[in-house]
């Protein structure tokens, strides 16, 4: 690397440059306690002894927002996300805290809550469902892929057109079963209803005119990339065309193929494969998926609280400015709710 005087310090003594947000989602640990996630945290690591510091200190996606919001909003607002993300907010806490949320935030006069987030963050969406801008500059987020998934499917079915369905093919690597019974149970029926963080579901749904996200790096040079987002132009039998609208080269035409996807971290005991498009609906997506976005308008949906570190500050900091946000938080009985949990790890400050 440099050469055997620089053999003993640490990256052979090149620089190298970290990013990041403690404040934002941590390193996913399956199954993990508060005590793993923490520690699988860079600043847990001896690298971090050996690193210099340097903080950004203005939101520079909020300075994005235009001459319409005044300076004291934008700060009080720029603040309040500040605030959600030390975990500043309803102290003292250890951790997990009911926060309220500001009134002009809250989505909180409806019947239908389903239809209230759509109406909210997609409005007029019979004269705008093929307007690329309007679909680029906003996205519904929640904490689930079982929510997302339900609202991605309410969304569709307000999409004018006709829709093709494109199912999986699931497998098992039977090299671990070794005469194992338990593998018998792994019926085709059972795998497909599997779900995780990064793979297609086994049953996607699509209309042209779709957004949709791919979830796996197909040519990076040409901006392919896990989370590029795209417009579905038209649907063959084992083929998608679409168009890009996100990040390098919008507007180009791609075709996308069926392909083999393995879960990098296996929240199974066994190793499965799907065959399946690399791609998902986006109209909703995770908070999780959502990280890296800048959109103008964000339309929050929980119907249960966010559950991991840093994933409402995420939420709540994606957006450009004030007036493009709105939470919707209900009960089980679906009555609206002006209080939800903000999980923040103080620990995970306490060397930055």
């Amino acid at each position: 690397m440099g050469g055997s005087r620089s053999s003993d310090k640490i990256f052979g003594g090149k620089v190298i440059v970290f990013g990041g947000d403690f404040r934002q989602i941590l390193p996913v640990i399956p199954r993990g306690s508060r005590s793993d996630i923490i520690h699988a945290t860079i600043n847990s690591s001896y690298i971090w002894d050996h690193s210099k510091v340097l903080k950004l200190t203005k939101n520079m996606r909020l300075q994005q927002s235009g001459t319409t919001t005044s300076a004291s909003e934008l700060e009080r607002f720029s603040n309040w996300i500040l605030k959600v993300g030390d975990g500043k907010l309803a102290e003292p806490n250890d951790g997990y805290a009911d926060i309220h949320i500001p009134a002009h935030l809250l989505i909180s006069n409806f019947d239908d809550p389903l239809r209230a987030i759509f109406v909210n963050t997609y409005p007029n969406f019979e004269a705008n469902f093929k307007n690329v801008a309007f679909l680029q500059s906003r996205a519904i987020l929640a904490g689930t892929i079982e929510i997302v998934d339900e609202i991605n499917h309410y969304v569709l079915d307000n999409l004018p057109g006709d829709e093709k369905e494109y199912l999986s093919s699931d497998s098992v690597d039977t090299h671990d079963a070794d005469g194992n019974e338990s593998f018998d149970v792994l019926t085709p029926e059972f795998l497909n209803g599997l779900r995780t963080s990064g793979l297609p579901n086994h049953k996607i749904i699509l209309k042209v005119n779709t957004p949709i996200m791919l979830l796996r790096n197909i040519d990076q040079a040409e901006g392919l990339c896990n989370g590029t987002r795209l417009i579905v132009t038209r649907l063959a039998d084992h083929v998608i065309e679409a168009k890009i609208i996100s990040d390098k080269n919008i507007g180009g035409i791609i075709y996308i193929a069926q392909m083999d996807i393995t879960p990098t971290q296996m929240p199974w005991p066994f190793r499965m494969t799907r065959r399946q498009f690399p791609i998902t609906v986006c109209y909703a997506m995770t908070i999780n998926k959502s990280q890296g976005q800048s959109l103008d308008h964000v339309g929050i949906y929980l119907p249960r609280s966010v559950f991991s570190h840093g994933q409402f500050y995420v939420a709540v900091s994606r957006v450009k400015r004030r007036k493009g946000l709105k939470i919707l938080i209900h009960d089980k009985e679906k009555h609206p709710l002006t209080t939800t949990t903000n999980v923040v790890f103080k620990e995970v400050f306490e060397n930055v």
